[in-house]
C-alpha cells in the first residue's frame, strides 16, 4: 500500500491532518497484523507510540544528550 504524498504546502494548518490520514491506513494495517501474530491491541498501540518516542529522540542528537545529562545528573544525586 503507497502512503500518498503531501498536497499541501509546509505552511498550511491542515497539512498535519492530511499526513495523519495518511499514515492511518499503514498504521491500521500494520496494528491487524500485529494482532493476527498474536499481541493484544493494547500491546501494539503501545510498541508503536514508544517506537515513534525512540525514533524522534534518536533523529534529534541535540534532545537525546539533553535526556542523558539529565539522567546523569539523577544518577549521581542517587549515589550520594
Amino acid at each position: 500500500m503507497t502512503i500518498p504524498g503531501p498536497t499541501r504546502a509546509r505552511n498550511d494548518s491542515e497539512r498535519f491532518v492530511d499526513c495523519q490520514r495518511a499514515v492511518e491506513d499503514r498504521m491500521l494495517e500494520l496494528l491487524g497484523d500485529a494482532q493476527v501474530a498474536g499481541w493484544t491491541k493494547e500491546e501494539v498501540l503501545a510498541a508503536m507510540i514508544e517506537v515513534a518516542e525512540n525514533t524522534n529522540l534518536a533523529m534529534h542528537p541535540n534532545a537525546l544528550l539533553s535526556v542523558e545529562t539529565e539522567l546523569r545528573k539523577l544518577m549521581k544525586k542517587k549515589d550520594v
